[in-house]
């Protein structure tokens, strides 16, 4: 696989796509993040072609939850992977703005990143999106590899390295040796099945509404919590479906604790079934080097620790975790 990007790079390609479940990057050769906004997408009427385009990006991240009249908010990806054509189509065209006045975008070479377990269906529907968006047939490349060699990591070695990729809406767990993907794993769901399943308990157990937006501040809140003794409440504004009014909720940490950490042992439990999976030489180096953790949701510290509880291997948190992936585009661009 590493050798087949290489031998593409070859071919020098122009720009790259980090299409994130949560935010969307594009990078220029120079490693120069020239896009970076939420991976969200607002029309006014139906999604379909007789929808308008109403907002993208930043502009449509407020929107959700918020949508009044026939306006409706749209993510293009969900657990990673791409599920509305034209919302990508429309993202993928606003991104690439500030390079079409540059070259033919039909002409340019292309690296789009993708989880490692994404059918071949699922690769048609980016090629489709990408298409139609002006763009030539992308080259594909699997996001922890990315994301490996965007922290720096030797992978075309004769070594097993173990990366945990945790993105908003899947978490790719691989080893890597001698530039291919030996063993991977995945969980579904990612940082925003925590933003569910807190949006779930407060609406059952307490009666009170929040949004998608508030859910994901919320978890964030929580985790720092969680990690730092001596918070015991967390609070959360919304509606109290009781009388109709909002309010402000002064929520016990740990109540909501077993959220929070079931997803966090979910990617624990892969983990290890990676482990059981992997040939004994590999697990010498990731015994040596320790797990690497990136993506978005590596920053939430609740996870590191709760993988180093359930294997006793040490876990690294690598530099700038989110934006390991699009620094590993860089490096094929170049």
């Amino acid at each position: 696989m590493f050798e087949e990007a290489l031998s593409w790079a070859k071919k020098k390609p122009d720009f790259a796509i980090d299409l994130g479940t949560a935010n969307t990057l594009v990078v220029d050769k120079a490693g120069g993040v020239i896009f970076e906004q939420p991976s969200v997408c607002c029309f006014d009427g139906s999604v379909g072609p007789d929808g308008k385009l109403f907002a993208v990006g930043a502009d449509a991240q407020p929107m959700i939850g918020r949508e009044v009249n026939r306006l409706r908010t749209v993510r293009p990806l969900r657990n990673g992977v791409l599920v509305d054509v034209r919302a990508t189509c429309e993202l993928l065209k606003f991104a690439l703005k500030p390079l079409t006045p540059k070259r033919r975008l039909r002409a340019s070479r292309v690296v789009i990143g993708v989880p490692t377990d994404a059918t071949q269906a699922e690769r048609r529907a980016l090629g489709r999106a990408a298409h139609d968006a002006g763009l030539a047939e992308p080259m594909r490349l699997a996001d922890p590899m990315l994301a490996a060699i965007g922290s720096g990591l030797d992978v075309a070695e004769a070594r097993g390295r173990m990366i945990v990729d945790c993105g908003a809406g899947l978490t790719d767990i691989v080893v890597i040796s001698l530039g291919g993907i030996c063993i991977s794993r995945s969980v579904r769901g990612g940082g925003d099945a925590v933003d569910a399943a807190l949006v779930h308990h407060l609406h059952l157990r307490k009666q009170f509404n929040i949004g998608q937006s508030t859910a994901e501040a919320l978890k964030i809140a929580l985790s720092e919590a969680l990690m730092s003794p001596g918070r015991s409440y967390v609070e959360v504004k919304g509606l109290d479906m009781r009388n109709g009014l909002p309010r402000v909720l002064a929520l016990d940490v740990e109540e909501l604790r077993p959220i929070v950490e079931r997803h966090a042992d979910e990617i624990a439990s892969a983990v290890r079934g990676a482990f059981a999976a992997t040939q004994p030489d590999l697990v010498s180096g990731i015994l040596d080097d320790g797990i690497s953790l990136t993506g978005g949701a590596a920053m939430t510290a609740l996870v590191a620790e709760r993988i180093q509880r359930s294997t006793g291997i040490s876990v690294r948190v690598m530099d700038a975790p989110q934006r390991a992936v699009a620094r590993g585009l860089a490096v094929m661009l170049n």
